[in-house]
């Protein structure tokens, strides 16, 4: 439950820190300031990002670039854009379709794993849900000309995960601290340089918009890429999958309570279509797990 709500407070934090500041820089900062934690801590926990070219060589090297601009500078450089433009429980529901879109790359990059005909039923109803979340009139109610645009940027996060998730299955076998940290300062270097040539910084940081991005960059995207990485290299897709059903729903919470957003019906019809891919995609292992 810890995990759900740490991830659910993602697009919460990222929402207040674009009250002040531009998304661009929001996305600079959340990375830069949770590289810099994992580089000390993964060099205090004996694990620099030296280690990666020593154990892994350059395949390792390569996989560690590939992931930390498909994997994390580009989709949060999206959902910060995005985030402009949609409430943040959009967001957070537009992440529940992780698990969906991982099943058609595990099918091309992982046939060993195997899809059988539950995961093609979930997947097919994951993605009507999917099509819910994009579709005509969807969110009309925000009054931004842009908020079709902010929807397809969260879903394009969305998609930058899935294809991470994969790509760090397939990654040579990496300490596990090296290869969050490592990833990490691949997007920082990508998005740092990038915000600042291309956005200003505010002329002062007010106190609520800087303590949330100090937040999301502390514990959802510093304490979280330790624990992805963790858990998608030592298999632990079943325990994922399960967090996936929770952050929607700490999400949507946290975006009617404490920022006030109004959520339509279709939202929520959305969110349940998915989740129901998500469960029978997944029964199986649900149910073994259960039966422990």
């Amino acid at each position: 439950m810890f995990l759900g709500i740490v991830w659910g407070t993602a697009f919460l934090s990222t929402a207040i820190a674009l009250e002040g500041i531009g998304p661009r820089v929001v996305a600079a900062g959340r990375i830069a300031i949770a590289a810099l934690v994992l580089n000390v801590l993964a060099t205090a926990m004996g694990q620099p990002i030296t280690r990666i070219s020593k154990e892994a060589g350059k395949r390792g090297v390569i996989f560690v670039c590939v992931i930390g601009t498909i994997a994390l500078a580009l989709p949060l450089s999206l959902l910060s854009w995005g985030q402009q433009h949609v409430p943040s429980a959009f967001a957070g529901v537009a992440m529940t379709t992780v698990p969906i879109l991982v099943l058609p790359l595990v099918y091309v990059f992982s046939p060993e794993e195997g899809i059988g005909p539950r995961r093609i039923i979930g997947m097919g109803i994951g993605f009507v849900g999917l099509a819910m979340l994009v579709g005509k009139g969807a969110f009309a109610q925000t009054g931004s000309d842009l908020a079709l645009w902010g929807r397809l940027a969260c879903i394009g996060c969305a998609c930058g995960y899935a294809i991470g998730s994969v790509l760090t299955r397939r990654a040579p076998k990496m300490p596990p601290l090296a290869l969050a940290a490592g990833t990490m300062s691949m997007a920082a270097l990508i998005v740092v340089p990038f915000a600042l040539l291309t956005e200003d910084l505010p002329e002062t940081f007010t106190l609520r918009p800087s303590l949330s991005l100090l937040y999301a960059a502390l514990f959802p995207t510093a304490l979280g890429a330790i624990i992805r990485v963790r858990v998608i290299t030592t298999a632990g897709s079943l325990f994922m999958n399960i967090t996936s059903y929770m952050v929607p729903i700490w999400s949507v919470i946290f975006g009617i309570t404490l920022l006030g957003e109004e959520l339509p019906p279709q939202l929520f019809a959305a969110l349940a279509l998915v989740l129901l891919g998500i469960f029978i995609s997944q029964s199986r292992q649900i149910m073994a797990a259960l039966r422990r």
